[in-house]
């Protein structure tokens, strides 16, 4: 890409498009567009059509998706599905059908079956029931890096899937309903630690309600007071949790140094040599770390760093949902990226990140 290319990131406000917009700008890049959900609306097809017209980018980022926990995931299962498919549809085709020269579409690592081997391989894809609890949503992000997949080898586009494992760091939704585990874990432990010692004015403030009883009442219903705070599930289930920079840092570097073709050698020189059709496919790329966590080590982890002395309860009438999930980072080690930034470190900053907005 080159630095004054027309680059447009879809989701820049997000978790994920915040970090590639920061990365973008870090790294010299002048030429880049972005609309708020109030400007575009992504599900609207005539309205994606009409900015692809007037704008013109040459490069897009497709970070732009519906996402949330497992609470969020499963009780809002239509819109999880409608929402993401809408969104990556306009945004693919409209790609296609103005010439973008390079498109990166996001994904997630819940694509892969239920009980899927471990470390998951990207050829792991479509061999097995998914989890229930995020099943919409996957089937949506499996749709769109088939989309990607399935335009290129049609039309010769250069669509390239990415699928991050989870994700944290700046800009990252503190939502105790529908965040995911690890920043939902920061919020609890941080108001029960507030709670503990009697900072009622703060926890107040955090919560934008009018008193404490108010507060007490509705952190209740998350299982957070002075002494305790409940997670849901045993604790068992493992973990892979990677900073969202340096997510941006490897969506970016594949942007500048990688296109479809590359993958898609890559991917043939592991098949067999008995292999008598070749089938393109699974040409995603994982990204992570490799290494995970339970989520009770994470928990614990937290609860060190923000210095709370009270209880963890792990509720088991809650489901645990998959009970591991390591991505194989392999074919992306081996194009040339690696992580930086490990777990506790990214812990202390995006709760330095969070304390300092609170």
């Amino acid at each position: 890409m080159e630095k004054d290319a027309k680059i447009y990131v879809a989701g820049h406000r997000g978790l994920v498009g915040s970090a590639i917009l920061k990365n973008l700008q870090d790294k010299g890049y002048t030429n880049i567009i972005t609309r708020t959900h109030n400007e575009l609306d992504l599900t609207n097809q005539v309205s994606v059509a009409s900015f692809f017209e007037l704008e013109q980018p040459e490069y897009v980022f497709l970070a732009a998706a519906k996402v949330g926990g497992i609470v969020a995931n499963n009780v809002y299962r239509a819109e999880f599905i409608y929402e993401n498919m809408m969104i990556q549809n306009n945004v693919i085709h409209q790609s296609y059908v103005h010439k973008v020269k390079k498109l990166l579409f996001l994904g997630s690592t819940c694509i892969y079956p239920k009980n899927c081997p471990q470390p998951m391989k990207e050829e792991y894809l479509l061999t097995d029931v998914l989890e229930y609890t995020n099943e919409p949503y996957a089937i949506a992000k499996i749709a769109g890096i088939k989309m990607c997949e399935s335009y290129n080898l049609q039309y010769g586009t250069n669509f390239i899937s990415v699928m991050p494992t989870n994700l944290y760091g700046p800009n990252d939704n503190f939502d105790l309903e529908k965040s995911h585990v690890l920043p939902a874990l920061i919020r609890k432990i941080h108001l029960a630690k507030l709670l503990s010692e009697s900072k009622y004015d703060e926890v107040i403030k955090n919560l934008a309600v009018s008193d404490i009883n108010e507060a007490k009442e509705y952190l209740a219903k998350f299982g957070v007071s002075e002494n305790s705070v409940e997670i849901w599930g045993s604790g068992k289930p493992k973990r892979e949790f990677l900073w969202s920079e340096d997510m941006a840092d490897a969506c970016v570097f594949l942007m500048e140094n990688r296109d479809f073709k590359d993958i898609v050698i890559a991917n043939e020189m592991k098949q067999s040599v008995e292999t008598t059709q070749k089938e393109i496919r699974n040409t995603h790329i994982n990204i992570g770390t490799g290494k995970d966590v339970s989520i009770k080590e994470l928990a614990e982890s937290i609860k060190d760093i923000i210095g709370f002395n009270g209880s963890l309860v792990f509720n088991t009438d809650k489901p645990d949902g998959t009970m591991r999930k390591l991505t194989d980072v392999s074919k992306l080690n081996g194009l040339g990226w690696k992580h930086r930034v490990e777990l506790r470190e990214g812990i202390e900053r995006i709760y330095e990140w969070y304390f300092d907005g609170k």
